[in-house]
This record gives structure tokens, sequence and C-alpha cells, in this order.
């Protein structure tokens, strides 16, 4: 069997990294790049991949939407009893990662991740439209379904009893929060010998920053 894989590389020109052009903080760094990412990037640049690990070590990773970012670490939301949130439960150790295509940019964060408050929680949940409260009440995620029909018929039963009323948020719904102990910052360069840059933290608190073999 042969393949055309070879015949769609690409080289990588848009941009170069150094260690006298980025921030101090990776943070601040992160926050620059997301800018940049957010006036070329068609769709969602606050799509990730996360990767959690179950309890047995078997490794995950599916696609989530950054809800919010500070300093005190990354956000997304999901069920607390579906997959990604059971593994969380066994070992909180996680990593996001961010692919830009149009700036040719790559971020890896890896650190702890915790449940974000309650009041956190209920303030998104309320800002979310009325079809995906519904539906975040409804789903039983990473459940198996005997078919799509079980899921509309629970949409439209759920309509039907909170007609007229608020959704208040389930109680097995709400927001994570990653805090990063590393940050890397991917920039792709000619013939592969690509800019990787990491920031870890020291023993004092800080972040030491290293450049990577690519």
């Amino acid at each position: 069997m042969t393949d055309d894989f070879n015949t769609h590389r690409r080289d990588y020109t848009l941009g170069a990294l150094s260690e006298d052009q980025i921030d101090t903080c990776p943070f601040r760094q992160f926050a620059v790049w997301y800018d940049e990412a957010a006036k070329v990037v068609e769709g969602e640049p606050n799509a990730c991949a996360l990767a959690t690990v179950s309890s047995a070590g078997e490794p995950s990773v599916r696609f989530v939407l950054l809800k919010g970012m500070t300093e005190g670490g990354f956000v997304f939301f999901s069920h607390y009893d579906s997959r990604k949130g059971c593994e969380l439960s066994k070992n909180n150790r996680a990593a996001l990662t961010f692919y830009w295509q149009e700036l040719e940019r790559q971020v890896r964060l890896e650190g702890e991740v915790s449940p974000i408050s309650n009041e956190e929680s209920d303030l998104y949940f309320a800002s979310r439209p009325r079809s995906a409260q519904i539906g975040a009440t409804v789903s039983k995620q990473s459940r198996v379904l005997s078919g799509r029909s079980e899921l509309e018929s629970a949409i439209n039963e759920a309509s039907a009893a909170f007609a007229g009323t608020p959704i208040l948020r389930p109680s097995t719904w709400g927001g994570y929060r990653l805090l990063p102990a590393r940050y890397e910052f991917w920039q792709g360069r000619p013939d592969r010998l690509h800019d990787r840059l990491q920031y870890r933290r020291d023993k004092q608190g800080g972040w030491i920053v290293e450049r990577l073999w690519p």
C-alpha cells in the first residue's frame, strides 16, 4: 500500500522565536500569542486539546474550548462524571495544547487541574444559550446511547419540563482550572528546525526559560 503523505509536506516560514523576543512571564507571552491568533484564525482560536490519564495509566485526549484565562489558570467546562471528569478526579495532572496553523504556532501547557467555585460555574452556566443549558442538563456525557432518538427525546422532554422557568446548573456540570507548571511555545521554522522555548518553575517559584531541541 502506498500513501501520499510525503506529497503534503509544507515548510514553515512565517516567523521565528528567540529568547530576547519573549516575555519573562509565560502567561503574558501566551496572552500576546492568543490575541494574535484571535485576529487570523478561522473558527475557534480557543479550541485546545485536553489530555488526561486514567488511574490505570491509560491516556485520553479530546478538544475542549478555553473559556477563561488569567495567571491563576486556564478554564474549561465539562461534566464532572464524564470520562475526562472521572479521570481528573483520580489524577489531576493534565495538559492543554493549542495549535494555530495560520501562524504556524503551538503552545503546550502542563499542570494540575482543580474544579472552579460553584459561583463561577453558576455564572458561566447562566450566560449560556438556553438550548445549551438544556443539553448540559440532560446529557450523560461519555455514556452509551441507544441511538440519536434517545438524545432527541430527552431534549424534547426537558424542553417541555422547563418551559417558562429558569434552568439551574446541574450539580454534575461545571468548570475546571488548569494551573500550568510548564509552558512550551513552538514556532515553525524552515527545514523542521523549529523554535521551542520552555518555561518551567524554579525552586523559588520563578520561571526558567530553556530552548529545546526541535
